[in-house]
């Protein structure tokens, strides 16, 4: 993983996204070159050309899931995502390069070059996905320790990537639970840290049931350190491989004496101008949309077409929240707040396809340019929840430190949920976005959003 403005990115991705740039502006630079343009002149136009292209390639790629892992993605829906990759990009390739002027292209050569550039890069992405070797340029990791804790960091780690290579588990001293399979044990004669240079290891996970008593080998973790291997409790290993604090790990002195929580007034004004610019432009574009959507709810169902709720906002004050009316207008009829849950009887057909698609948020765009929300944050709950909330969950409160959101780290990171487990789930990825926040963050959310929308994934 590398830290990029306090948020995590797997190296595996950072080196895709660079293959891709420099494939782009390799073909075009070689191109133009070939028709007898000076490399002086051809390299400003092709690298200029190439990184615009490039740009609009990420976001297409990122849009469509290509920079996540694929394990549990058929080889069809791969090439149903390609499919859609290609409608997007050939035409943007063919705009940039065609209807730009610039002096390289000589009868349409980089014109085609580029449209060839971008179709092999969607195809060396479904390449990269289902034929390439997969643990390729993933780390080496060690987990110190062999219960219970051990095992759940190893299935956390195999559920965020079934490819990560766990080289084995180093079972503590004083340990006398072994809750992994023996032959995943790796050999004690050795001290951890000869254990580690042994197996070329990149990082080891600290999780030992117990630290007390001398099970810590603190010496020789720290000679692990000094030899450049990463030494990691589990709730820095939550963080930064799967985005999350965990809430069973976690304790207050590490979030107190830990980085993170930033919340001055500096970053404070670039996100109001963010979020500003950008509804008020996601405005213009889906007002069409929206007359439609407005239409589509008013012409099915009796009721208002807008639906306004009271929420816990910013440091736990409360505002309305202005959606899409998708619900029955009779949803609540005895007064009491429930869960909405997966395929609630009391949504209306209109109601089911603009929840799955998030039409039905579109209005809180509104609530952005007030001030009320963002268009990154936690989702806001109704003040009834909250309450319920605080009292069984710890940390909840936190949330409410910063703005809520249109969408957020954890909508986009966890399916629909409707209980309090669900709650749970979601508030470690809130807790890692108020931890975390950032505006590169901001814009990691908003284009894994258009991934959700496109894939449907997460419907509610």
């Amino acid at each position: 993983m590398v830290r990029i403005f306090n948020h995590y990115l797997r190296r595996r991705t950072i080196m895709q996204i660079g293959f891709d740039v420099g494939l782009i502006v390799a073909v075009l630079l070689l191109v133009a070159v070939g028709q007898g343009v000076a490399t002086l002149q051809a390299l400003p136009v092709a690298a200029s050309h190439g990184l615009s292209l490039a740009g609009f390639i990420f976001l297409i790629n990122s849009a469509t899931g290509f920079y996540q892992p694929a394990a549990k993605r058929s080889l069809t829906e791969t090439c149903a995502r390609a499919l859609v990759a290609l409608l997007l990009a050939l035409p943007i390739a063919y705009a940039l390069t065609a209807l730009l002027p610039n002096s390289l292209d000589q009868g349409g050569a980089v014109t085609a070059a580029a449209m060839l550039a971008v179709s092999a890069v969607v195809l060396h992405r479904v390449y990269a996905s289902h034929v390439a070797n997969p643990s390729q340029g993933r780390s080496k990791i060690l987990v110190l320790g062999a219960g219970a804790t051990a095992q759940g960091v190893a299935a956390s780690l195999r559920a965020a990537d079934p490819h990560a290579q766990i080289v084995g588990f180093y079972a503590g001293s004083n340990e006398t639970e072994i809750a992994v399979p023996q032959e995943q044990l790796v050999s004690a004669e050795q001290g951890i840290s000869d254990t580690a240079l042994r197996l070329g290891v990149d990082e080891i996970v600290v999780a030992l049931t117990d630290r007390r008593g001398g099970n810590m080998p603190m010496r020789e973790l720290l000679d692990c350190k000094v030899y450049g291997i990463r030494v990691l409790d589990v709730a820095t290993h939550f963080e930064k491989n799967l985005q999350q604090i965990s809430l069973a790990h976690v304790n207050p002195g590490w979030l107190i004496f830990g980085d993170g929580f930033n919340q001055g007034a500096f970053r404070s004004a670039i996100k109001r101008v963010f979020d500003v610019v950008f509804s008020g432009l996601l405005l213009l574009l889906t007002a069409p949309l929206m007359v439609l959507a407005a239409l589509a709810v008013k012409l099915e169902s009796r009721g208002p077409v807008f639906y306004r709720q009271e929420r816990v906002g910013l440091n736990g004050a409360p505002f309305f929240v202005t959606k899409f009316r998708s619900m029955r207008a009779d949803a609540e009829r005895d007064g009491k707040p429930r869960w909405a849950t997966k395929n609630d009887d009391r949504v209306t057909r209109v109601g089911k396809f603009i929840r799955r698609t998030r039409i039905d948020e579109l209005p809180q765009l509104f609530n952005v340019l007030g001030g009320s929300m963002s268009l990154v944050g936690p989702r806001p709950e109704r003040q009834y929840f909250v309450e319920e909330l605080i009292e069984k969950i710890p940390y909840f409160a936190v949330r409410h430190s910063v703005k809520p959101g249109v969408t957020g780290w954890a909508q986009v990171r966890y399916e629909y949920g409707s209980t309090v487990e669900d709650a749970a789930a979601k508030l470690q990825y809130d807790l890692y976005y108020v931890k975390n926040h950032s505006l590169f963050l901001d814009l990691h959310v908003l284009i894994e959003t258009v991934a959700v929308v496109l894939t449907g994934r997460g419907a509610r």
